[in-house]
């Protein structure tokens, strides 16, 4: 049942397995989810700026995808959050799992010659997202999608901290910024969930503004984007420095990082 705080809205009541702590059609007739659908937008932008960068630059397909994957698990929760439907639902949680598979391609294969392909890799990554598919569609259980998300990130985290250790120490930087940032997105996932209720009568006595700066699934979008995003700039920049390129980070107006990658130099 949903609490009174909740309001009914164009989508009609939600249909999703999952139902976060803002406050249904609060600020919109139109969007389930206000804040949790427009914070989608930090992996929406930056991502295609990020895969037409990586065309311009003449680097391998994989990241592409990889860009493109977060840009797709951006629109798909844009969607979900917007309408709260079991469908977009699925648009938001499949993608996860299959961009995640995709980073754990490009970082396991940053020691490779260029344009070269793994194709055990490739068939294990592939079989795994099928397998998570069949079953998540069967169960229809949250728990089981955000175990498997789960596990692949922590291939992400080990095979990161092999690199920083052992190979590119100087790159520990960016690698433990992108692990931080995403790690304190989900203490906040973790927050919001455990103690919403704490969080919804706060916000009826809280003005508009500062009630928004609680939605903290919302941060959870802006961290895990930006964590996302600064995983790539480090698989990039780890795979650029293997190929013998010359990969610098820029701030965008001073203060969004692009990774520059310039080929190397021919005599």
């Amino acid at each position: 049942m949903a609490p009174a705080v909740d309001r009914p809205g164009y989508w009609g009541p939600p249909t999703s397995t999952l139902d976060w702590c803002e406050e249904n059609y609060a600020a919109s007739y139109y969007i389930a989810e206000f804040w949790n659908t427009v914070s989608n937008l930090i992996m929406i932008l930056p991502p295609i700026y990020g895969a037409i960068q990586t065309v311009r630059d003449g680097l391998e397909t994989r990241y592409l995808v990889a860009y493109l994957g977060i840009a797709a698990v951006g629109l798909g929760s844009w969607c979900f959050h917007m309408t709260l439907q079991y469908e977009m639902q699925l648009l938001d949680e499949l993608p996860m799992i299959y961009s995640c598979s995709v980073f754990v391609y490009c970082l396991f294969e940053c020691f490779k010659n260029k344009n070269s392909y793994n194709y055990l890799l490739l068939f294990i990554l592939i079989l795994f997202s099928v397998i998570v598919t069949t079953v998540y569609l069967r169960l229809k259980e949250p728990v089981f999608h955000q175990v498997m998300y789960g596990v692949l990130v922590g291939f992400l985290v080990l095979r990161s901290v092999y690199i920083v250790t052992w190979v590119y120490p100087w790159l520990r930087g960016l690698a433990y910024t992108s692990l931080g940032v995403f790690l304190i997105g989900f203490l906040l996932w973790n927050i919001d969930n455990i103690f919403c209720d704490t969080w919804r009568d706060l916000r009826q006595k809280m003005p508009p503004v500062l009630g928004a700066v609680t939605q903290f699934h919302a941060w959870w979008h802006i961290l895990t984007g930006l964590g996302s995003y600064l995983h790539i700039l480090f698989s990039l920049y780890t795979r650029t420095l293997y190929l013998k390129y010359r990969p610098k980070v820029k701030f965008l107006f001073g203060m969004w990082p692009v990774l520059l990658v310039e080929s190397p130099r021919t005599h």
